[in-house]
């Protein structure tokens, strides 16, 4: 808690903006306040009585806070819990004999579980901050004439760094090899006098030797490097990683001090590595640990060479800056080495390392002047990233770094803390490499929701329980959403189907069913089933590389929740769409770029989605936009540029092909051609400047035509009829002459004979 108006002023000045955003919660096992903040810095909770409806799982209470406050939650009951800093020690910065280069020196982070949090760090080198060189020398018989001028080397290295600071320290040690074969004759006189010459001094042959701890006494550092001789071995490689690591370790016995660490290593040839101790059966390993009995390395011939990144780890925990002062021959070498090593230099020795003062000095302003940022080992679930204010140091990375930093100026760095889970209260140092001064962060996370509850039995949990930040927490033998249910109660049997999914199994198989709610079980990873129906678990995602998830997101309910910068199915892929894009588009407007491959939509196909093998092109749907598009008429006409600004439209004198042709309102045909443009739906349309519309009638030619037509139709009716009146006739007649030729009577009319019976009217019979 911030405890004064003066602290709060300095909090302002020193805490950085989160860095996160709250776009999503993604909710796993969720039964309390505590579990919801604990999901994610996205996840909020609603505290307010009756938020969740009967029978809905506590879970509906942990969302982001605008889903909760669309769903009603007063903002007064919305627990959303926020980072925590502030600093314990905050001196200024100070240079001096003791200066203090690094500011805050110690502060305090209460961390939400996935809520970055950033703050303020500034570094500025003070003038005259002591310097501990150790020279670490090659003692190979081909070093002969390198051995003479440094038996010379104090005074000038002594003078050159009294420019720099008024405390310099200077040791010396030496190195050969292992005395073992193949690296060294083991012949008890090659043992004894290992050079070619009998008559030159010669050491007998050793591994590393400690000669003078660091001093300022410049007089004995002369005197004992004279004393100094040249030994001897048998391969090129030496034994100079065993030295440099006893260096590192043996922190008393070399005298390192709260000091700039320099350690000068001048050789003529490369180094044996863990490994090449089996050459001569040496198979222990090296156990980075200091082991000098009368100032030699006495393990030298019982444990391997360590390796290059036992080397690089153990420099860096003792800001220790190597200066590789090597022969040409070897200086790609070294400078290979370099760059495995953090705030490491290579120069290049003259044949009688007669430079060797110049390049130390050259060495060690380079070395000075690039600021990296650094931490130590973290705690568990803990991650530190860094920006900084110097070209180039936008971008977070997992060490800050500055270039050309001259003495007295400031610099500041960015310091971004993240806990990922929940962890007990821990703490780690920081600080920029080669100075002893490192920061102290002190980290506890928070994962209990901080509810202003009464601790008595409510009426809102039946009397059966009390409130726990809006949700009931039941006394023993009651269960359910208000502690409605009491073990063992008979009839279950509706309480239990609302357990079932779509009439399915009881919570899936996966938890129980109690008070018509599954409490779901612990999956065989050790995490828990969870949803409504203990459907979904976080063990279970898509693998890549045999990592769940890649390494790159979370698992979340069997699906992968990408962390930025990854995408894909299995977040496999790094975010980017340089392979979808063409002619400036990704994948023409018509898809999306997923690990770097369109995923086209609709039915558009192609390694771009350009081009549609099934599509047709919408000629008559665009006739009315062409036509007033092109010709001011049409439907259109009042709102073409809205209704038809999915096309662009060019008139041109001629057309090498024509996809449509359409009527227009007049009749008259529009030809034009129709090129697909970026997206969905929208063309560029190149219209035939002329139509070709139907010609008018000739009135005179149709009433002329239409008259002798009228005549020529009646002629032909007369004659028609005519000729139809004389077939029939003509048939009549033949039919006459026909039956003519079959009478069989006299020829006599029948109509003209006498009759056959007479018969007399007495009335006029002549008797009356």
């Amino acid at each position: 808690m911030l405890q004064s108006v003066c602290l709060r002023g300095l909090l302002l000045l020193l805490v950085g903006r989160q860095v996160y955003t709250q776009e999503q919660c993604l909710k796993a096992s969720v039964n309390s306040c505590g579990d919801c903040i604990k999901a994610g810095p996205g996840c909020a909770w609603c505290s307010a009585l009756n938020f969740t409806k009967t029978g809905e799982q506590e879970a509906a209470r942990c969302d982001t806070v605008v889903l909760l406050t669309e769903r009603g939650c007063p903002s007064d009951s919305i627990i959303n819990p926020e980072n925590r800093f502030w600093p314990m020690v905050d001196n200024p910065l100070t240079p001096g004999s003791n200066p203090v280069q690094i500011r805050p020196q110690e502060v305090n982070l209460e961390l939400r579980p996935g809520m970055p949090q950033s703050f303020k760090l500034t570094f500025k080198r003070a003038k005259g901050y002591p310097i501990d060189l150790y020279y670490l020398m090659d003692l190979s018989y081909s070093m002969k004439d390198d051995l003479k001028n440094v038996k010379n080397l104090g005074n000038s290295l002594f003078n050159a760094l009294n420019k720099i600071t008024d405390t310099a320290k200077i040791g010396f040690g030496s190195f050969v090899d292992k005395t073992r074969l193949p690296y060294t004759d083991t012949n008890e006189e090659k043992l004894k006098q290992p050079c070619t010459d009998k008559n030159e001094p010669c050491q007998p042959a050793f591994g590393f030797q400690h000669v003078l701890s660091l001093t300022t006494d410049e007089s004995r550092f002369k005197n004992m490097v004279a004393s100094q001789h040249i030994s001897g071995n048998l391969d090129p490689p030496e034994g100079s990683l065993d030295a440099i690591m006893q260096v590192a370790v043996c922190v008393d016995k070399i005298g390192w001090g709260n000091s700039t660490r320099l350690l000068v290593l001048a050789t003529d040839d490369g180094f044996h590595m863990a490994g090449d101790g089996k050459l001569a059966a040496i198979l222990e390993p090296n156990k980075e640990t200091c082991q000098l009995v009368n100032d030699k390395y006495s393990m030298s011939n019982i444990w391997d060479y360590p390796s290059v990144g036992q080397i690089a780890r153990k420099l860096e925990e003792q800001n220790i800056q190597p200066i590789f002062a090597v022969t040409k021959k070897m200086e790609t070498v070294y400078k290979e080495l370099s760059k495995l090593i953090p705030k490491s230099a290579v120069g290049v020795l003259s044949e009688d390392s007669s430079n060797v003062v110049n390049l130390i000095l050259d060495a060690y302003n380079n070395l000075s002047s690039e600021v990296i940022m650094a931490h130590d080992a973290l705690p568990k679930s803990v991650s530190v990233k860094y920006t900084s204010s110097c070209p180039g140091g936008e971008k977070p990375s997992d060490r800050g770094k500055c270039d050309n930093v001259n003495i007295g100026q400031e610099v500041s760095f960015n310091v971004i803390v993240t806990a990922e889970s929940c962890i007990q209260s821990q703490s780690f140092f920081l600080g920029p490499l080669g100075f002893n001064e490192k920061l102290k962060v002190n980290v506890r996370t928070r994962c209990e929701c901080e509810c202003d509850d009464l601790n008595q039995p409510s009426p809102h949990c039946g009397n059966h329980g009390k409130v726990v930040c809006g949700s009931c927490r039941c006394d023993t033998g009651f269960l359910g959403q208000r502690c409605e249910c009491q073990l063992g109660q008979k009839d279950e049997a509706a309480l239990k189907a609302q357990c079932r999914k779509e009439n399915g199994t009881e919570c899936e198989g996966k938890g129980d069913c109690v008070c018509g709610r599954c409490q779901c079980h612990i999956t065989e990873g050790g995490g828990n089933f969870y949803g409504e129906h203990c459907q979904c678990d976080d063990e279970h995602c898509e693998k890549f590389d045999n990592k769940q998830c890649a390494g790159h997101g979370k698992c979340k309910c069997g699906k992968c929740a990408c962390d930025p910068g990854y995408e894909g199915t299995a977040c496999h892929c790094e975010e980017s769409d340089d392979d979808c894009k063409i002619d400036g588009s990704v994948c023409y407007n018509r898809g999306k770029c997923v690990c770097n491959q369109c995923i086209c939509e609709r039915e558009y196909k192609g390694p771009y989605c350009q081009s549609c093998p099934t599509c047709q092109r919408p000629c008559q749907q665009s006739g009315s936009c062409v036509e007033c598009l092109a010709f001011g008429t049409g439907p259109f006409e009042k709102n073409c540029s809205s209704s038809c600004g999915h096309l662009k439209h060019a008139i041109v004198e001629k057309l090498v092909k024509s996809d449509c042709r359409v009527k227009d309102k007049e009749g008259c045909w529009m030809t034009f051609t129709m090129t697909e443009q970026l997206g969905f739906d929208k063309y560029l349309i190149n219209v035939l400047k002329d139509r070709e519309c139907p010609q008018g009638p000739n009135i005179a030619a149709i009433v002329g035509g239409s008259l002798a037509a009228v005549a020529l139709i009646g002629l032909l009716i007369l004659l028609i009829v005519k000729g139809v009146l004389y077939a029939s006739d003509l048939r009549e007649w033949r039919r006459f002459e026909k039956d003519r030729k079959h009478e069989k009577t006299s020829g006599t009319n029948p109509l003209f004979q006498n009759a056959t019976t007479t018969v007399q009217n007495p009335t006029f019979s002549g008797d009356s």
